[in-house]
């Protein structure tokens, strides 16, 4: 019998469970730790954000779930990976530390044979002084309870905009190296929408602050989109959407320091701004959770297994390139790790191989640049790849079996405004593959038949429905996989 141990419950990690609980759990054993017992539809964060939702709307609790399909839950965080095993155990092991289910703070070491790295991103706010909701001075919605939290801060600034009062709002990027503009893209239109319908739209100015070099680029080298049978820049469709719902941008930007009510950044110009605020959700950085690795003898490892910002090394072309020699066939298939056949890393937890936006520095040397998204859709066809080469390797295949490169998928994004059936809207946009390939398509580095963005109401019920679709599939109710990742 081998066991399959999947570090973090998110998107890839819980589609990777789901699909080896239903292929494997009766002969197997599938493990699911996760240091949150709830699992949460991320992209629906935005609409608690604003009100529209509450936090029951967008989570529910794992281990009944996984009771259906065979999997064994354990409410923890990993700590240390031990890939050979030591004294005590012939193979590979992790050491755990529980934070709920009656055990919290006691330790435990699972083996395994085979391990997926499904952790996630650090949420890192702690990269930019006075960032986030819990030591800082801006809201997040990165959290189903960061979520909660903002729509009450910003429900409270409504209110002091209906007694008179004229507020600032700034909405992007807390950080030079942030990824997830989308995400604040969304919430920043929500936002808008909000103080728009509360009839205080007057007394609210609104800016976007972002470390993108121009609108559109999303951590993705910006894109060229097809729209109404012409190829428009993603700039050009970004910029308008902002411009007609009045909100004010500011872009090349590292937020350096957030004071109460001031917001200090660096352009790539060397321009050094404060930004006042009343009301702002900057996303922070993303880094590996920390996890340690350690060989047989006890030796850490841990850069040897992980790139330096904590995601896991996998099957991907990490040797250093000027930025015009990166390709897409650098991205990796596989995920399995190249020490260590039998590890995988899904979604967020592989390291990228590079940017996809160019790197650039302001003439201070300070970084500012997007780092490459690796959310929602390319997560969970991720996860499902992997849970497929796991499947066939424990069924005797010598190495993986499918692959999901980030360069050869599309990706869709629906930023929904609103939440009336009648009164919402949304932008929409495809690109297709997520990293361009300029040897496949030179004149743009996407296909542009597949590469393409509207604005309107249907991509609003799109997205409604899709937050339905999702949640019943996560839930493993009748038909979940048909419903594609």
């Amino acid at each position: 019998m081998a066991r399959v141990v999947i570090l973090g419950a998110g998107v890839s990690g819980h589609t990777t469970a789901s699909f080896l609980g239903k292929w494997l759990g009766k002969k197997h054993e599938i493990i699911v730790v996760s240091p949150n017992k709830n699992w949460n539809w991320i992209p629906s964060n935005i609409w608690v954000g604003v009100g529209a939702m509450q936090p029951k709307d967008v989570i529910f609790e794992l281990e009944p779930v996984y009771k259906k399909i065979n999997v064994n839950f354990k409410q923890a965080k990993a700590t240390t990976i031990h890939p050979e095993g030591d004294a005590s155990h012939a193979g590979g092991f992790v050491t755990i530390e529980y934070t709920g289910q009656g055990k919290e703070g006691t330790t435990e070491t699972v083996e395994y044979d085979y391990l997926v790295n499904a952790t996630g991103p650090k949420l890192n706010f702690a990269a930019t002084e006075g960032l986030g909701p819990d030591n800082g001075h801006t809201v997040s919605v990165c959290t189903y309870g960061h979520a909660e939290h903002a729509s009450e801060e910003l429900a409270a600034a409504i209110e002091r905009m209906q007694k008179g009062e004229k507020l600032k709002f700034v909405i992007g990027t807390g950080h030079g190296m942030c990824t997830c503009q989308g995400a604040a893209f969304e919430y920043i239109f929500n936002v808008e929408q909000v103080i728009r319908e509360a009839g205080v739209r007057d007394n609210a100015e609104i800016y976007w602050l972002s470390n993108e070099y121009e609108m559109g680029d999303f951590g993705m080298g910006g894109m060229h989109i097809k729209r109404g049978g012409y190829i428009t820049n993603g700039k050009v469709f970004t910029e308008s959407i902002m411009a007609e719902r009045g909100i004010k941008w500011i872009t090349q930007a590292h937020v350096s320091k957030v004071e109460k009510g001031i917001i200090h950044y660096e352009q790539l110009d060397g321009t050094i701004g404060k930004l006042a605020f009343d009301f702002s959700m900057l996303i922070p950085p993303f880094a590996g959770v920390g996890l340690k690795a350690f060989n047989k003898a006890g030796e850490e490892i841990t850069d040897k297994v992980f790139a330096p910002n904590g995601f896991m090394k996998v099957d991907a072309d990490y040797t250093p390139k000027p930025y015009e020699e990166w390709r897409a066939a650098d991205w990796p298939k596989t995920y399995q790790t190249p020490l260590y056949k039998n590890i995988f890393a899904a979604g967020i937890a592989f390291a990228p191989p590079h940017l996809i936006s160019k790197p650039m520095q302001s003439v201070n040397g300070t970084p500012i640049n997007p780092t490459p998204p690796r959310t929602g859709m390319p997560s969970g066809m991720i996860g499902k790849a992997v849970a497929l080469s796991i499947r066939d390797m424990v069924n005797g295949a010598v190495e993986p079996t499918h692959t999901a490169s980030m360069a050869e998928m599309g990706a869709a994004c629906v930023a929904s405004v609103g939440h009336g059936f009648f009164k919402g809207g949304a932008a929409a946009m495809t690109v297709f593959p997520v990293v361009p390939d300029f040897e496949k398509y030179p004149d743009f580095g996407r296909d542009t038949d597949l590469t393409f963005g509207e604005v309107g109401l249907a991509g609003h019920w799109i997205k409604h429905t899709l937050h339905h679709l999702f949640l019943h599939k996560a839930k493993l109710r009748p038909g979940w996989t048909l419903i594609p990742e």
